[in-house]
């Protein structure tokens, strides 16, 4: 920086400093519109869809994280029921977790075996409605 010897220098430093200043006051303010827009609640949830709708692995985790939560849950209610037991919640409460994260970690198997079984109920049923219409 060059050192300032008379007033119109001053004068002309100062100008320079101000110029300066309203142009990134401006690039400021811009800044400012720009990440208001970007952060508005509509824009947000819209932001957050597009997400979620780009990122099929995503929506996967989730339906896994589900379903493992939902079966660690009614296993729970299976094991304790009404029961006021203390040990049987105890063991309710741990059995939940158990199947949560057995459901969470491995839903691949876990759907692979919900389809043998939805298979084999409805071979049978459709067995039993083809022995009936032979009859």
């Amino acid at each position: 920086m060059e050192s300032i010897t008379n007033r119109i220098e001053l004068r002309n430093a100062i100008q320079l400093l101000e110029i300066e200043q309203t142009v990134k006051l401006q690039l400021v303010q811009e800044q400012f519109l720009i990440l208001r827009e970007r952060f508005t609640p509509l824009n947000i949830i819209k932001n957050i869809f597009s997400d979620i709708a780009s990122s099929p692995h995503l929506i996967e985790n989730i339906i896994n994280t589900a379903l493992g939560l939902v079966t660690g849950y009614f296993s729970r209610k299976i094991v304790v029921g009404a029961s006021a037991n203390i040990f049987r919640k105890f063991l309710g409460a741990i059995l939940q977790v158990g199947v949560t994260n057995a459901v969470a970690q491995h839903p691949d198997a876990i759907k692979s075996l919900g389809q043998l079984i939805f298979q084999t109920i409805f071979r049978k049923k459709s067995k039993e409605n083809q022995e009936e219409e032979n009859k």
